[in-house]
């Protein structure tokens, strides 16, 4: 039997606001542990949760950047539950009215677009953290993460493949930087993915029986996850069993899902609205003023660089990807649009490989976008060729200078006189009568000889577009 697979994911983004959402207590990454949780995270007898207005405001922006109904009037729930991270024994969640509605959300896979639908997005606080691994008899628990703010955002389940899971959850993370809501730090949990993942046979229109994947916070370990899980799935039915209703914790390090406990219904939660805090009223005032304060979104930067810098789609899709990618590549156009299509080639090129080569991200690049914007310039007025300029960015990258300084040194400049390189052209072909009498009887792949052999004679200096207009030239 052909099986269909059919994903939705919940996404949990960390809200980059300097204190919780209920309370004044810190949210800086990294302290001692329980040093930054106050009585209002512990939720100690007497104390009164406080709305954090700026996780609201984050939230509105995000509405906004998707197309989403906003709900201008929303409410707080309860959601009750009991877990030693959970000090209070419920979490102050959004169930019935959510601060955002529905949205969708635009993904390219192997050249098809398709949008995925967004349910909704609603605010919630974050728990504590157990620690699994600190005693060997012991489960120890860290709630400084107790009253983070979250953005929990939930896709229809529109995706097909772990491969459109993963180009959705990047562009869910990518958006999410680009209007500065959250630093989408995966290893600090900033960002974290449950899937839901279900099979059917291809045709039916009843959804399977899903399993729940949880807290997932790596992009190569999302797609690994939900592979093993409809691989899982398909052999429980194909052997004549059911699949269970469950949430699943995948094992990176020994590549395998392992039950958690049975999926729980919205009803297991005893959801209500929270006594404590009152509906959040949102003006048209405010909704105006976020939405003015949006900055230029991926899909229109994308939709810029095709039409004013004439960059193929691929190009704007692939420089659009990151925030911080996309400014590394817009500084190099400063006072360098001309190069444009030649400065994405280096950055998505040359650079980007060296960035691979050393585990570094783009912002710890050793070479500036006006180190790199300047060496373009060099290429594009003809001062040296594309292949020294290979040579002068690795000198680049090790500290050796500027590109003009390198250039310079060693003396790299590329040779264009016309009758310099002639002379060069006319004693090859001299000292190559055999090679001669071949690419005139009609073997052209001999013309790669002539080049080597010039180049060779200049040290590669030559301009190679005239030097090959020149073989030709002389040797028809």
């Amino acid at each position: 039997m052909e099986w269909e697979t059919v994903i939705g994911l919940e996404i949990h983004a960390q809200l980059s606001t300097k204190s919780k959402i209920f309370s004044s207590a810190s949210t800086l990454f990294g302290q001692a542990p329980n040093s930054q949780a106050c009585a209002v995270d512990l939720g100690l007898p007497g104390v009164l949760p406080v709305l954090n207005v700026e996780a609201v405001n984050k939230a509105i922006k995000f509405g906004l950047a998707v197309g989403a109904h906003i709900n201008q009037r929303n409410i707080f729930d309860r959601k009750n539950y009991f877990y030693p991270d959970l000090p209070k024994g419920y979490q102050i969640s959004q169930m019935d009215i959510p601060i955002v509605g529905e949205g969708e959300i635009e993904i390219t896979v192997d050249g098809e677009v398709k949008i995925v639908g967004i349910t909704r997005a609603h605010l919630e606080e974050d728990a504590g953290k157990s620690v699994h691994d600190m005693f060997n008899e012991y489960t120890a628990v860290d709630l400084n993460r107790a009253g983070t703010p979250l953005l929990e955002i939930v896709s229809e389940p529109d995706m097909r493949s772990a491969k459109e899971a993963v180009t959705y959850a990047k562009k869910i993370h990518s958006l999410l930087q680009y209007i500065g809501i959250c630093d989408g730090n995966m290893q600090e949990g900033s960002f974290r993915c449950d899937a839901n993942v279900s099979i059917r046979p291809i045709g039916q229109e009843e959804l399977g029986t899903r399993a729940e994947l949880k807290n997932i916070n790596s992009f190569k370990f999302l797609e690994r996850a939900i592979n093993l899980e409809v691989e899982r799935q398909q052999d429980i039915l194909e052997e004549g069993g059911s699949v269970a209703q469950e949430t699943r914790l995948y094992d990176a390090v020994k590549h395998e899902t392992r039950s958690m406990r049975s999926k729980e219904e919205a009803n297991d939660y005893r959801y209500f609205p929270d006594p404590d805090l009152l509906p959040v009223e949102i003006s048209n005032e405010l909704m105006a003023s976020i939405k003015a304060s949006l900055p230029e979104l991926p899909v229109e930067k994308k939709a810029r660089f095709i039409a004013q810098l004439g960059l193929n789609e691929y190009d704007a899709d692939v420089l659009t990807s990151q925030k911080s990618l996309a400014d590394y590549f817009e500084a190099t156009l400063e006072d360098n649009e001309k190069n444009a299509k030649l400065c994405a080639n280096w950055v998505m090129g040359e650079l980007s490989a060296l960035l691979n080569k050393n585990q570094l991200e783009i912002d710890q690049s050793l070479v500036s976008p006006q180190a790199l914007s300047l060496l373009v310039t060099r290429i594009g007025d003809d001062t040296i060729s594309g292949k020294i300029a290979k040579d002068v960015f690795k000198a680049m990258w090790e500290g050796e200078g500027s590109a003009d300084e390198i250039i310079k040194s060693k003396g790299l400049k590329q040779m264009t006189d016309t009758g310099e390189i002639e002379a060069i052209v006319d004693d090859t072909i001299a000292n190559n009568t055999a090679q001669v009498e071949q690419f005139k009887s009609g073997n052209e792949k001999i013309l790669g000889f002539f080049v080597g052999q010039a180049m060779k004679a200049t040290q590669g200096k030559a301009n190679p577009k005239l030097l090959n207009e020149l073989l030709r030239k002389k040797l028809s």
